[in-house]
C-alpha cells in the first residue's frame, strides 16, 4: 500500500521551531517531487515548500522563506521540513504530498499522493 505519513507537529511557542516528517512506505521518495502544504482554518490550502527529483532544487513560499527549510533523507525514506522562527500565522495543519513529475508541480492536482496532515500551533 502506497502511503504518506506526516509526523513532528505540536504546540510551540512564537520564536520556537519544529521539525516535520513526512515518511513514505510502498514506494521511494526520491523518484517523486515533495510539497509540503497547509491549511488554516476557513483558509485555502496553500504550498509551503517544495523539493524537486531531478536535482533536488527547492522552492518557498515568500512567507516561509528564510525560516523553513525542505531536505531529503534517501535513506530514510523521508523529507523533512525544518520549521525556525515560527510565527502564530503558521498555525495550520500540514500535510506532505508526491508528485511523479520531475519538477514541482504547479497545481496540487499535479500530486499523486497526500499524506493525513499533522496539525501545528504556535501559540504562547
Amino acid at each position: 500500500q502506497l502511503q504518506l505519513v506526516e509526523s513532528g507537529g505540536g504546540l510551540v511557542q512564537p520564536g520556537g521551531s519544529l521539525r516535520l516528517s513526512c515518511a513514505a512506505s510502498g514506494f521511494t521518495l526520491d523518484d517523486y517531487s515533495i510539497g509540503w502544504f497547509r491549511q488554516a482554518p476557513g483558509k485555502e490550502r496553500e504550498e509551503v515548500s517544495c523539493i524537486t527529483s531531478s536535482s533536488g532544487s527547492t522552492i518557498y513560499a515568500d512567507s516561509v522563506e528564510g525560516r523553513f527549510t525542505i531536505a531529503r533523507d534517501n535513506a530514510k525514506n523521508t523529507v523533512y521540513l525544518q520549521m525556525n522562527s515560527l510565527k502564530p500565522e503558521d498555525t495550520a495543519v500540514y500535510y506532505c504530498a508526491a508528485s511523479m513529475f520531475r519538477l514541482c508541480p504547479r497545481y496540487t492536482s499535479g500530486y499523486d499522493y497526500w499524506g493525513q496532515g499533522t496539525q501545528v500551533t504556535v501559540s504562547s
